[in-house]
């Protein structure tokens, strides 16, 4: 069965209650008109920021599973079609190695212990066992199994254990006369020899451990016996002597052979950028993967590279470079859903782009279901319900519209909520700000923009609470320089939206602040604050003003 192609669906960074819960309905729509057309595409829903504690308490509280978090979609190893070559025991002789590569055209095997790998063999390997080996010992050097020496020789175990490893002795070919095999046999040696009765006779009694007696000649009852009684083991071959000799070398396990040491290795969510220049540097063909418990997935090489294929990704509720997932610029776009100003992001094809002006991502979503025909099940119209009364302040803010309203009202019958306490209920969620860091606070939704070479941040929360908003700003204000130092930015704001009271005490850092709020608004901002009365929104309200009003 054909692998789904993934896509991931995604929100902004510092992704607030509309990020996440359109990212998320979004993506059982898509897969619901997938599977209903019979595609062959995995549409993940995906966040490039932690969960807030107002969505935390949606999530929670219509039991759904948060997004898939990345903080990054850059091109990995995962996204490379390596090849799952399957991997061999470590007691597998060279001689099945060898026909294994030839059979599946490739140079390289991974050698494996379970999951977990243990050495590479490759093909040059082999051929050093076969070329550059010169040691009459080597089988008891290498551990050789009696498995695979008959196995190798396509021989026959006549007397003796066929369970059990080559320890110790040389591999001798009895072709001398008796006095001179007298003389060089040794005990535990291996013994090639023909018919010749007494050559086998003298090489059981000289207490070698093995005779391998070649061109499949019958063995006498007299030598079995006797072997037997000397504890010798005898194996017949259908091959002449000289061919036995050459097929030895070939029963030795991979083992003996393999590169175990200075592996080089890839994760699975390694970068391909990141791997690009220590793949140039090396000699090595092929290069094992493994995911992060070390576990091996397949075997990869500099030809795949050429095969890679960019994240496929759908972005919701943002257009802005500054605002999107680390490495988009490496992603292929393939959607945009969003209600706000158009921003600065290019892409390499034409793509579907949807922008209306309603006050939520959610309701656009809400429309994209009604004119697909598809049912909105109750834990989905709970998210597109929560994230169109976060965004719209429970339709206090001016970004609210007529259809963000009806919408809204549909969706909680769907969800079978009242919308007036739950809203109260989402808001006190979200709004436990005491307990939080400055860190905590502003990143709970903080968007950079771009204009007329002025780079600046906002950041915005929202709470039915005065006093807490108040305790926050004694902690935010020091931070803000922080943040303003660190992103080269001109201008920090930070909006303390009172749901309640619907204005905004917007704490502001930066030289340029007072002089375009001032400006902007038509206030006397003080030091580093300014009371904005009627000021709830950000996209509607305080972007396109201070854009305005840019020097």
């Amino acid at each position: 069965m054909e692998k789904k192609k993934n896509v991931y669906i995604i929100g902004h960074k510092n992704p607030d209650t509309d990020s996440i819960c359109s990212a998320l309905s979004y993506a059982y729509l898509k897969n619901t008109l997938n599977e209903r057309d019979g595609g062959d595409v995995n549409y993940i829903a995906s966040r490039a920021g932690q969960v807030n504690e107002e969505t935390q308490f949606v999530l929670e509280h219509f039991q759904v599973e948060p997004p898939y978090y990345i903080n990054d979609v850059r091109p990995q190893v995962s996204d490379i079609e390596y090849r799952e070559t399957p991997g061999i025991s470590s007691e597998l002789s060279l001689k099945n190695a060898w026909y294994k590569m030839r059979k599946d055209h490739i140079v390289s095997l991974p050698i494996l212990d379970e999951k977990k790998l243990k050495g590479i063999i490759t093909i040059g390997d082999i051929a050093y066992s076969d070329m550059d080996v010169y040691d009459s010992r080597i089988l008891s050097d290498a551990q050789t199994s009696y498995k695979n020496i008959v196995e190798t020789i396509d021989g026959e175990m006549v007397v003796g254990d066929i369970n059990g490893v080559v320890d110790d002795g040389k591999v001798v070919v009895a072709t001398a006369n008796l006095d001179i095999l007298e003389s060089y046999i040794e005990p535990n040696d291996i013994v090639l020899l023909s018919n010749r009765y007494e050559a086998q006779l003298c090489s059981i009694e000289m207490d070698a451990q093995c005779i391998i007696i070649c061109t499949g000649t019958e063995v006498s009852k007299t030598i079995r016996r006797i072997a037997a009684d000397h504890g010798c083991r005898v194996i017949v071959s259908p091959f002449d002597t000289y061919t036995v000799a050459r097929l030895l070398n070939h029963s030795m396990p991979v083992r003996h052979f393999m590169t175990k040491k200075d592996l080089i290795t890839f994760r699975d969510n390694d970068f391909v950028e990141d791997i690009q220049e220590v793949m140039a540097k090396q000699r090595v063909r092929d290069f094992p993967i493994i995911d992060k418990e070390g576990n091996y997935l397949g075997m990869m090489s500099r030809r795949n590279l050429l095969d890679l294929e960019r994240k496929k990704m759908i972005l919701v509720d943002h257009n802005e470079k500054t605002q999107a997932v680390d490495g988009f610029d490496e992603a292929e776009i393939l959607e945009i859903i969003d209600h706000h100003r158009l921003g600065n992001i290019e892409t390499t094809a034409p793509l579907y782009f949807r922008n209306q002006p309603v006050g939520c991502t959610a309701t656009i979503v809400t429309q994209m279901y009604d004119e697909n025909g598809i049912d909105i099940p109750p834990h989905i119209a709970g998210l597109l319900l929560s994230a169109i009364l976060s965004d719209t302040l429970s339709f206090r803010s001016p970004t609210c519209t007529v259809v963000d309203r009806m919408i809204a009202e549909r969706l909680a019958a769907i969800a079978d909520v009242d919308i007036d306490e739950y809203a109260m209920d989402m808001f006190d969620a979200g709004s436990n700000l005491r307990a939080k860091t400055a860190d905590e606070i502003f990143y709970q939704d903080f968007k950079k923009f771009t204009d007329k070479n002025v780079n600046f941040g906002v950041g915005q929360i929202s709470s039915m609470n005065k006093k807490e908003l108040a305790a926050c700003s004694e902690k935010l204000l020091p931070y803000m320089e922080e943040v303003r130092s660190s992103n080269n930015l001109d201008m920090v704001l930070f909006m303390m939206t009172d749901i309640l009271t619907e204005s905004t005490n917007l704490l502001m850092v930066g030289e340029i602040c007072k002089d375009v709020i001032g400006e902007a608004f038509g206030v006397e901002p003080g030091e580093n604050s300014a009371e904005l009365p009627g000021v709830v929104s950000r996209k509607k309200q305080l972007i396109p003003a201070i854009l305005a009003h840019l020097p």
